[in-house]
């Protein structure tokens, strides 16, 4: 479970002062596929990035399953990532050096995962990607890249999968296809998600949307689709 509470996030620059996020309260349970959306500059990306441990608050407290991950050092956040999270990225962030089967299993590896790479090709084919497994990410469109960061994201089988508009490069065809695989997988591996989004057609594949307007929280419902 994420539990927020009295959440902010303010920067000084230039003798003033601006407010990103204002006492933020929220409660995720364990399992939920959360959409946040929000015009831009709501505040959304920046309650993602604090949720990750990749920035701090100005005030307020975060807990993962109980524990207070402001109260954790670099090391320890870098740690509590690699075990319990799953990062899908607008931009995908793949190695392009490496085949698509070994940016999948190099994430498990660094993780010491078990059978990283029957868990890899396990993933890949989920994804659609058995055929090219062995392809590097320049060979890969669009969609492709995103699917292989999916499988990415979910070979350590994180608790948390956190999303940064997972759509935002892609085609209707290939936002379509993604919104699919992720609710997919989220009915299989269980994992909470917590997904950034300025769509609301993606929005609405989730179990619950949650929209930010100036920092605050203006509306918080459960999708009946």
């Amino acid at each position: 479970m994420i539990e927020i509470s009295g959440l902010i996030k303010t920067l000084h620059g230039g003798g003033h002062k601006v407010e990103i996020l204002k006492s933020i309260d929220l409660t995720i349970p364990d399992g939920q596929f959360i959409a946040i959306t929000g015009h831009s500059g709501s505040g959304k990306t920046t309650l993602l990035s604090l949720i990750a441990g990749l920035d701090t608050p100005t005030d307020g407290t975060i807990k993962i399953d109980g524990q207070d991950i402001t109260k954790l050092n670099e090391d320890e956040l870098a740690l509590l990532r690699g075990k319990r999270f799953g990062f899908i990225f607008q931009n995908f962030h793949l190695i392009p050096t490496l085949t698509a089967l070994e940016n999948v299993v190099l994430s498990a590896e660094l993780n010491s995962t078990p059978g990283a790479t029957k868990k890899s090709e396990d993933l890949l084919g989920m994804v659609g990607l058995s055929d090219r497994q062995h392809h590097y990410p320049a060979q890969l469109s669009g969609g492709e890249q995103q699917r292989l960061s999916l499988a990415r994201a979910f070979v350590n089988e994180p608790n948390i999968i956190l999303a940064d508009e997972p759509t935002g490069n892609l085609d209707s065809k290939n936002s379509d296809r993604i919104i699919e695989l992720i609710r997919e997988l989220h009915r299989v591996k269980q994992a909470t998600i917590v997904m950034v989004t300025h769509e609301p057609q993606v929005a609405k594949q989730s179990q619950r949307i949650l929209t930010l307007e100036d920092g605050k929280i203006i509306a918080d419902r459960k999708n009946t689709k």
